[in-house]
């Protein structure tokens, strides 16, 4: 049987620490405030100010992604018109990249 540099076996280790912090977590946890509001200490806190609905704080935009698409426009247009969205053609692309990642290593002598 092989034995750890420490003579212990590292999961029980694991387990005891696991279970100390749980019991630590436990009595902090129960020295916390004990009674609860309804209302008003149920809502979220948005730095005093009043809640707002979700329409009126949902920043609208066509699309999340544009400054990135924007900025590697020049890059972004040929793949796109290069992905046809058909499985056979990315099937193609696959075997033809990976054929060519062989024949790289079996010339470079890596395989």
């Amino acid at each position: 049987m092989i034995e750890s540099p420490s003579g212990f076996w590292g999961p029980v280790v694991w387990i005891i620490t696991a279970v100390v912090a749980l019991l630590i977590a436990y009595f902090i946890r129960r020295r916390g405030e004990k009674a609860h509001k309804k209302g008003v200490q149920g809502e979220p806190f948005l730095m005093g100010n009043p809640s707002l609905s979700e329409g009126e704080t949902h920043v609208r935009a066509h699309n999340i992604y544009w400054g990135f698409f924007e900025g590697l426009r020049k890059y972004y247009d040929p793949t796109v018109t290069a992905h046809t969205g058909i499985i056979n053609d990315y099937i193609i692309w696959l075997t033809v990249i990976t054929a060519l990642v062989m024949i790289i290593l079996f010339v470079a002598g890596g395989v």
